[in-house]
């Protein structure tokens, strides 16, 4: 039998270790197989403490930042990262990009897609790329693309925490415990080195979204991660499934 598998779609190469990394480890460790795609690498935008460094270059920094997404996607048992290179400030979307991530979903057909919320006052790049994927999870669903070709099911969209949710809408209703994988996560989190200065942000957020996941359960959670469902759950029980006591 096939793994089943997952696609996270990341706007920059850290996005997917600060937001996603702990859904990341904790699926990996449950055997389904995690496609993670980076569409930049955040070189202009999100890569301060490089830039300050001398005689620094574009090139060197998407290249100090694809070693660190890719030591960081290793420690998480990440099965594929892909970098595409469409650039950040402001990342170029298009509809090439389009209909290369229509037909991902159709060869990896994921069981889940985890995403970018739907708004960012702080950040352009990530409301965009969330549009972006959820509007190539429906041409890969679409008959006429590629016809022929067996089209994309219906797989859930999780839209993960942005850096301040408050300021972009964003509502989580899926909380996830995280707690026996935290500590890939965090090895994830410090390959980052571009971006130090968030290691201990998303510590906290992930102790915040424990306390929250514990709150909403009768279980023994410290490290959780936060959700946004795009979609309705289709269930064949209100009763909720057990769990770690």
């Amino acid at each position: 039998m096939a793994s089943k598998t997952a696609l996270v779609v990341s706007a920059h190469s850290a996005d997917f270790v600060w937001r996603a990394g702990g859904a990341i480890a904790l699926h990996t460790a449950q055997g389904v197989d995690v496609t993670v795609v980076c569409l930049s690498y955040g070189e202009r935008g999100e890569s301060a403490k490089l830039w300050r460094q001398q005689g620094m270059t574009l090139d060197k920094v998407k290249s100090e930042r694809r070693k660190e997404a890719e030591a960081a996607a290793r420690a998480l048992d990440v099965a594929d990262i892909q970098f595409w290179d469409l650039g950040d400030y402001p990342i170029e979307l298009g509809r090439e990009p389009l209909f290369r991530l229509a037909d991902l979903f159709r060869k990896i057909h994921p069981a889940v897609m985890l995403t970018h919320s739907r708004e960012d006052p702080y950040n352009r790049d990530h409301p965009l790329v969330s549009q972006f994927a959820q509007e190539a999870r429906i041409v890969a669903q679409a008959h006429g693309h590629n016809p022929g070709e067996k089209v994309l099911g219906a797989p859930p969209v999780m839209l993960f925490e942005p850096h301040q949710p408050e300021q972009c809408r964003w509502m989580p209703n899926v909380l996830l415990d995280i707690t026996p994988v935290w500590e890939k996560k965090r090895a994830a989190i410090e390959c980052m080195a571009g971006q130090e200065h968030l290691w201990e942000y998303y510590t906290r957020v992930a102790l915040q979204r424990g306390v929250q996941a514990a709150r909403n359960s009768d279980k023994k959670i410290t490290y959780g991660e936060a959700y946004e469902a795009v979609f309705p759950h289709v269930v064949e029980t209100l009763l909720p499934t057990e769990g770690r006591g």
